[in-house]
């Protein structure tokens, strides 16, 4: 394919030669004269293994040009690739001008140019700027309709300074944010052979997908490290402790417990956080991210108090009290958070856990339940249909088959479903439906 990329710093340097190698014929853009007149001598404009040999090679095999001259540029290729810088703001903002400034200057050489040509945007940008910054600019620049007359994607990189290109060529997947095939398809021609995954999905979750790797990046470091100087502080080797951590692949490095839901609960995970935050004090180790893993687990409790206080209702029905389907445990559950926050603001609270039985209930579950709701008795119903009919809103904190179908057949298309936990289905009859963090 004839290629152009804008803004030639590390992404942008990176995929211009990795491209040319692959056979593409690539226009590089960019604004820095020095950037230019390196590249036009076969240097690079960045330090990495192996980048300086590729860049003299493509250069010099002419499948690589570089310009400033963005009509140019757009005249001589089908797609282009914009991976300009989008610095922080002193508030933390992402600048675009940068952005802004390529896109209306890539627009107004559309105009003049008959033919399909897809724009994909590479810079790290927060969801809703493809859609709200960027095809408004291309479309007033050109005149042009999106998708009807030129193409646009969203592609986050994938790409660590010091390995980029083998990244680029091992790549965790390709991630294509699109609104139509035809675009989608420019790419998965260009990206396709690739030995992974090639996943189209909306332009939003391909945005926010960028900066979710990035945060989980930076969590895992940090918790790493916190707990590193954790067990050093009691004579333990950190990297011991991690490598066990690490060869538990059923809950620790796999998909377990990385899909959004309601806040955790139960007999170990709480308590053992404040043991945690209470030895860092004990030896004077600081241990900022574990010590807020409390509050924001409260923070998703109050979401749902307030989920529940916007719909301005009185009567509110519980499916769900234990910590977790299956198990009859009350302990730290927030679904009894919750229950004991909405009776304090004079709710009509009713509740019913297929798994729970109060006569049941034995030593610390019981003592526990007993401390925080000692009325519990009166709210509990027999049936999950009871419930249903009594709430004008849902709070569904269990899910499972018997659960959907309960829902399916007593819900009466006037009540609000609020979902903790994913349910698999839902009927279209139901007056509302939302995910707590969906």
């Amino acid at each position: 394919m004839k290629i152009s990329i804008f803004g030639l710093g590390y992404v942008g340097a990176v995929s211009m030669v990795c491209l040319a190698r692959d056979g593409h014929e690539v226009v590089g853009v960019d604004v820095d004269p020095i950037k230019l007149d390196l590249l036009r001598s076969g240097k690079s404009p960045i330090v990495e293994e192996g980048i300086q040999e590729l860049t003299r090679d493509v250069v010099s095999g002419g499948r690589v040009t570089v310009t400033s001259d963005v009509a140019d540029a757009i005249r001589a290729t089908e797609i282009s690739f914009v991976c300009v810088g989008t610095p922080s703001s002193p508030n933390g903002s992402q600048n675009l001008d940068a952005i802004r400034g390529v896109m209306r200057s890539i627009g107004a050489a559309l105009a003049n140019k008959s033919g399909f040509h897809v724009v994909v945007l590479r810079s790290t940008v927060q969801p809703g700027t493809l859609v709200d910054v960027v095809k408004p600019i291309l479309e007033e620049a050109s005149g042009k309709t999106a998708e009807r007359d030129f193409g646009l994607c969203f592609q986050p990189e994938f790409l660590r300074e010091g390995t980029s290109i083998k990244d680029y060529d091992r790549p965790p997947l390709t991630i294509v944010g699109a609104t139509s095939e035809r675009s989608a398809n420019v790419l998965r021609a260009l990206f396709g052979h690739l030995p992974c995954d090639f996943v189209v999905t909306s332009i939003g979750v391909a945005e926010m997908m960028k900066y979710a790797s990035n945060a989980f990046h930076a969590v895992k470091i940090t918790f790493a490290n916190e707990i590193g100087r954790l067990s050093q502080s009691v004579g333990v080797d950190g990297r011991d402790v991690m490598d066990l951590l690490c060869m538990d692949r059923q809950l620790n490095i796999s998909r377990a417990y990385l899909k959004p839901g309601f806040a955790f609960g139960g007999s170990c995970l709480p308590k053992d956080l404040r043991a945690l935050a209470y030895l860092g004090k004990s030896n004077d180790v600081t241990t900022p991210m574990l010590g807020s893993v409390l509050g924001s687990n409260r923070a998703h409790v109050d979401h749902a108090i307030e989920r529940i206080a916007a719909l301005r209702v009185r009567r509110v029905g519980m499916i769900g009290l234990s910590f977790k389907k299956g198990t009859d445990d009350l302990r730290e559950s927030p679904m009894v958070t919750v229950a004991e926050r909405l009776i304090g603001k004079g709710y009509e609270l009713r509740i019913h856990d297929d798994v729970v039985s109060l006569s049941r209930l034995i030593g610390a579950n019981k003592r526990f339940i007993e401390e925080s709701i000692p009325h519990i008795g009166s709210l509990m119903m027999p049936a999950c249909e009871d419930v249903i009919r009594h709430g004008q809103v849902l709070l569904v904190g269990t899910g499972g088959p018997e659960v959907e179908e309960c829902l399916r057949r007593h819900l009466n298309g006037t009540q609000d479903v609020i979902d903790l936990v994913g349910l698999q289905a839902r009927d279209l009859s139901w007056k509302s439906y939302s995910g707590i963090c969906w």
